[in-house]
């Protein structure tokens, strides 16, 4: 039964890291790959090689190494967070400046009454 929990963890991890490592264009940065293949490696060794977790749990002053990967999983999540929200602060900004370029475009001109004595 173990062998069969850790052959589908690893096939949904592949999953995740297909969808997640597909191509995006040059918006996805190479430092966000490397981290995304070693959180991937680090997905696939805590199913088949948990004491190594728990051995560097001990190693660093953690009890266990559920706790450590829990902590791993917070700082991970705190980071995603960190980074959408400035992503979508600049998409905000860009959609701001957009519209203000837009109006700007689209306005109506005004129009010049020319004096007719003249």
């Amino acid at each position: 039964m173990t062998l069969i929990f850790q052959i589908l963890a690893v096939v949904v991890i592949l999953i995740a890291a297909f969808f997640m490592l597909r191509g995006g264009g040059a918006r996805h940065q190479a430092i966000r790959r490397i981290l995304m293949l070693l959180f991937i490696v680090a997905a696939a060794s805590s199913v088949f090689f948990p004491q190594v977790w728990t051995w560097a749990a001990h190693l660093i002053g953690i009890g266990r190494g559920a706790d450590l990967l829990l902590y791993f999983l917070v700082l991970t999540f705190l980071g995603f967070v960190a980074s959408t929200y400035r992503r979508f602060r600049n998409l905000e900004h860009d959609v701001t400046e957009l519209s203000r370029q837009v109006a700007l475009v689209t306005a109506p001109q005004p129009t010049t009454h020319q004096d007719e004595s003249s």
